[in-house]
């Protein structure tokens, strides 16, 4: 019943739930898109204090996706999250995990990753420091971030209290970052740019993706423009408009 109700699927009619559920994806993405901030800086009562700089050409997805063929469809369920690719090279400061990380069947807890020009200079945890030690050793590029994802707390599966354990499924539950790889989607003609040229406009390449979750429930999240001002993105964990 867990698994039926966090992916939207208990109600009489899951195909309109999803259909209003991607309008909404669509319109956040829109706003996002329109914005176009120059980073996003990320504050919450654990420690986190860390500004994360997005590229020039950077693009927000999320929700559906189409087939060559026009065909709508969903490549995850769950799904809560819009993302991009932030600047590989612009990540300062300090973030503090808001649940979990379960990587290759190990935990880690409680852990936390300071950056300074992008890359990951310190790090720790209260349990399963080998296992994030590994992770950030997988390659050069593992130190720096490849996504970043905006989740509302108000989601079925954040509102269920249940950690699944597979990130897949708890990456739904939160705001989080991934350390590794980027999309080429997420930057303008990106797609047809080959790995030298992603890593020159900014999106990271590496043999790895992991994704961790940061989203506590007083996250507290800032659009930054080119010119210094900011805009509340997120206040409190959620949406502005919630």
């Amino acid at each position: 019943m867990a698994i039926l109700e966090t992916s939207r699927a208990e109600g009489d009619d899951p195909e309109s739930a999803w259909e209003t559920h991607n309008a909404s994806f669509e319109q956040t993405k829109r706003m996002l898109n329109r914005k176009h901030y120059s980073a996003l800086r990320y504050e919450s009562s654990n420690g986190t204090n860390l500004t994360v700089g997005l590229t020039e050409g950077h693009i927000w997805e999320g929700g559906a996706g189409k087939l060559q063929d026009g065909t709508v469809f969903f490549p995850n369920i769950p799904t809560e999250e819009v993302f991009t690719s932030p600047d590989r090279m612009r990540v300062d400061g300090i973030v503090y995990s808001a649940l979990p990380l379960v990587h290759n069947g190990q935990t880690v807890r409680d852990f936390w990753l300071r950056f300074e020009g992008g890359a990951v200079v310190d790090y720790g945890a209260k349990a399963g420091k080998d296992v994030l030690q590994h992770i950030l050793e997988t390659d050069e590029n593992a130190v720096r971030l490849g996504e970043v994802a905006l989740v509302s707390k108000n989601t079925p599966i954040r509102q269920s209290g249940i950690l699944f354990y597979d990130t897949l499924y708890d990456e739904n539950a939160s705001c989080h970052l991934a350390l590794g790889m980027g999309f080429p989607e997420c930057v303008k003609d990106g797609l047809s740019m080959n790995k030298d040229q992603l890593m020159a406009a900014g999106v990271n390449q590496s043999h790895t993706h992991v994704d961790f979750m940061v989203g506590s429930d007083d996250l507290n999240i800032w659009g930054v423009s080119a010119d210094g001002t900011e805009t509340p993105v997120f206040i409190n964990g959620q949406w502005p408009w919630e």
